[in-house]
């Protein structure tokens, strides 16, 4: 679709419309806004993974909790 000349035509002309500066601070905060994607998207991920270890570990210990609870409600055995 497209070919190598289309592209560099392509970039010619943004070349002279915008100039070298223009270029140089859009390239530079494309970068930054795509490294901050990026970063974002980590954290986020991070987050996730952390709230749902915490989750898993409140389980496990709601689970424990109960069953020890039963045991101590639970009254003792006596031989009559």
């Amino acid at each position: 679709m497209f070919d190598s000349k289309m592209l560099l035509v392509i970039l010619l002309i943004c070349l002279v419309i915008f100039g070298t500066k223009k270029l140089r601070s859009i390239g530079t905060d494309l970068g930054a806004a795509v490294k901050g994607f990026k970063q974002a998207m980590n954290d986020g991920e991070a987050e996730q993974s952390v709230k749902q270890l915490k989750q898993e570990k409140d389980a496990d210990f709601e689970a424990g909790g109960t069953a020890r609870e039963a045991e101590v409600k639970a009254p003792p055995k006596t031989n009559t």
